[in-house]
């Protein structure tokens, strides 16, 4: 009788621990930054040198189900694996299109001047308003207004393209190291403290 108790209890308990089994699916970092600095590298022009390709990490042991316990319950290990990151949908291309016109046409010179610099939080900024000539500074304010608008949209349309609209946050932080790591010499971005360096 107490053997089939404790068999009893058993099998409860792993019944109610499977129940409790999520599938976490983690933001895959190493495929985001190979994806942001892929559309950067085509929105500022001639890409910058290309870093070694690292295999992607693995999910943190916490976050990784049991494979047996995902066979169990009839899940396909695919799901365990990381996803891409896919940057190629008409409408995240029409945003790029803009952004790579945009820079080539007004930003560009501001840039290589140190009017503008890229933010630590993956926007752009007018650093230095007076080295914009008087002239031109509505114009360039509202390109940059422009390209952070389009920006946003990037970042939350590469999470929504991808099913995960929870990453937004994240895929701008990693757009965000991206434009800063692709910086041209001589152009300006913000530390983590907010304060402005000169590549």
């Amino acid at each position: 009788m107490r053997r089939t108790l404790t068999r009893i209890l058993l099998l409860a308990s792993l019944a109610a621990l499977a129940a409790c089994v999520t599938i976490n699916v983690y933001f895959p970092e190493a495929a985001a930054q190979q994806a942001a600095g892929q559309f950067i590298d085509k929105v500022l022009g001639a890409p910058a040198p290309a870093a070694p390709k690292e295999p992607p990490p693995p999910p943190p042991p916490a976050q990784r189900p049991a494979a047996w316990l995902l066979q169990l319950w009839g899940v396909s290990s695919a799901y365990a694996q990381q996803a891409d990151i896919t940057v190629q949908t008409p409408q995240i291309q029409a945003i790029q299109a803009r952004m790579q016109q945009r820079f080539a046409d007004s930003l560009r010179p501001h840039f290589d001047s140190g009017a503008l610099g890229f933010t630590r939080d993956g926007l752009v900024a007018v650093r230095d308003a007076a080295a914009i000539p008087l002239p031109q500074r509505a114009a360039v304010n509202a390109a940059v207004a422009d390209e952070n608008r389009d920006r946003e949209a990037v970042y939350r349309e590469i999470a929504l393209a991808n099913g995960h609209a929870e990453w937004a946050a994240q895929i701008r932080a990693t757009f965000a190291q991206q434009w800063i790591g692709r910086a041209r010499a001589g152009w300006y971005y913000q530390d983590s403290n907010s304060a402005w360096q000169r590549k």
